[in-house]
């Protein structure tokens, strides 16, 4: 059999799967599926700067079109044109568009065009991934292209690649990712990642992202088979499959997973990269407090850019508990939550966020936790993708890291220091010395000194470093992140006086100088 008959018998026998799938299944799942495929620039015309690939059948049920050409801003040459064939043709259509890390001239150009700080490199690729958004949804509304969907599609580029071999290297690429997610979201578009594992992996060092939709490759087949598994098996975010694909020398072909009706997706919750502390989701930085006087629970907005909006409440009888932290997405669905312990019980509470400043219903994860002194939400302590949260014993002053397990549970509780009864202020900044693992951020009782504990990114630590002095003066601590919007994690500081200070820092595990968050925080306890 020639390579053209062959060719032709593999897309032959494909399309009879699919009519099979279509008329004869008897499976609820098999029967919703639905077929179609994915056009861009290499349907276009050899002339148009194609490869002059055939467009879908008359079969397929939707399209997904292409916005680029490629890279990100270029644009599908017939875009138009192919916009207008799913109109004519009476095709659901959605979009995709390519992420690349930017070329030097593209970080020149484009790192100062978006809502993040440009003062760090960090902030300056976030801002070009939102940059590369916005290049998609022109080229939308240049069209009049109504997607309802737009995808993400990441994966290795030969002519521009992404850098991999480290987790500075991953971090860097998540910042171009996260930035293309919010350039969607804030024109109004919702979105999901088209990937595949092992390029997940290597680009973002397998980021885990429940809360956000995915399309699913199962790579070059001559069947639809495995990418109908694709449907069923965990993704590479561990996100839900709503879309699988699989394609041959031919065509691209898509299917419908599950019910989905190839429609509207649920918008995903913001995915604030090394934060604990996005409770609206809206991409900035909030703070959670308890008032003294009447235990209601206040959420402080960040503006992103080192600011707090004023409170506003989110919960009331909040002092049946002497312990709250914000551990982040505990539960994975996405969605920030809080850990409460209760001071009659030593119960631990799991309060999952809704993503909107909001509650589900409150869950218990622990019992006895009162025979700790400190409870603090690092974020991924261990490198593997999941919520933990370390606890100091108070009689042994042993510091326990307790697993997450991504689904509101643990995994066995692990040791990893002694001797921490030496400090009275633990807090979790996430990554504040750059280097892609997450850190702590601990106070001397004798001397007021901070201490920085680096993550090995492993279940241990690198050396500590000395990264304050003086710190006795303030009687409380706690980090949300980055709360300036330079993709640099912070810590706020309440004084004497009652006055909240922000201490930006610097990215590299150092400070920038300290600016004034607000007044009157005595009787308000940021317990967080």
């Amino acid at each position: 059999m020639s390579g053209l008959v062959r060719r032709w018998f593999a897309v032959s026998l494909a399309w009879v799967l699919v009519v099979g799938f279509l008329t004869v299944g008897a499976q609820p799942v098999a029967a919703a599926t639905q077929y179609g495929n994915d056009v861009s620039w290499p349907q276009c015309s050899v002339a148009a700067g194609g490869f002059g690939l055939p467009l879908p059948p008359a079969s397929a049920k939707f399209v997904v079109i292409g916005l680029t050409k490629g890279l990100p801003f270029t644009e599908n040459p017939c875009l138009a044109s192919q916009v207008n064939w799913a109109k004519t043709n009476a095709k659901p259509a959605q979009a995709y568009t390519l992420a690349a890390f930017p070329t030097t001239a593209q970080l020149a150009s484009y790192g100062s065009r978006g809502p993040w700080s440009t003062r760090t490199r960090a902030g300056q690729l976030s801002n070009v991934g939102y940059s590369e958004a916005r290049f998609a949804a022109a080229s939308l509304q240049k069209t009049g292209f109504a997607a309802p969907v737009v995808w993400i599609d990441v994966e290795p580029r030969t002519a521009q690649p992404w850098p991999t071999g480290g987790g500075r290297q991953q971090s860097e690429n998540r910042y171009v990712i996260e930035g293309l997610m919010r350039g969607l979201h804030d024109v109004g578009r919702s979105y999901g990642l088209y990937s595949y594992t092992s390029a997940w992996q290597s680009i973002t060092g397998s980021w885990r992202l429940p809360g956000v939709p995915v399309w699913a490759t199962a790579g070059r087949l001559d069947y639809p088979t495995e990418a109908l598994d694709r449907c069923t098996q965990p993704s590479f975010s561990a996100g839900h499959v709503y879309l699988a694909q699989w394609y041959d020398d031919v065509r691209d072909y898509d299917l419908t997973c599950g019910t989905y009706a190839f429609g509207a997706l649920p918008v995903p919750a913001a995915s604030l990269s090394g934060s604990t502390s996005d409770f609206d989701g809206n991409w900035n930085s909030d703070v959670l407090a308890r008032v003294s006087a009447t235990a209601a629970l206040r959420m402080y907005a960040g503006n992103g850019h080192g600011s707090l909006l004023a409170g506003v409440q989110i919960g009331a009888g909040w002092n049946s508990f002497n312990a709250l932290e914000t551990p982040g997405d505990f539960s994975g669905d996405g969605r920030q939550d809080v850990l409460a312990r209760e001071t009659s019980t030593g119960y631990l509470w799991l309060y999952p966020g809704n993503g909107h400043d909001g509650w589900l219903p409150r869950v218990r994860v622990g019992s006895d936790w009162n025979a700790f002194s400190t409870i603090v939400g690092p974020g991924d302590f261990n490198g593997d993708q999941l919520v933990d949260v370390l606890a100091r014993e108070r009689a042994t002053g042993y510091l326990w890291l307790y697993p997450g397990n991504g689904h509101g549970g643990w995994l066995p509780r692990v040791r990893v220091g002694s001797g921490w009864n030496i400090f009275n202020a633990i807090v979790g900044p996430g990554d504040f010395n750059g280097d892609g693992t997450t850190d702590v951020l601990a106070r001397e009782t004798a001397s007021g000194n901070l201490w920085l504990y680096p993550g090995n990114g492993t279940w241990g630590w690198l050396p500590r470093v000395l990264v304050g002095h003086g710190w006795q003066s303030m009687t409380a601590l706690l980090s949300p992140g980055d709360l300036s919007g330079d993709r640099a994690s912070d810590v706020l500081a309440r004084d004497g006086s009652g006055v909240l200070w922000l201490y930006p820092g610097n990215g590299s595990g150092g400070w920038l100088s300290r600016v004034r968050a607000g007044s009157g925080w005595n009787g308000i306890n940021p317990a967080f």
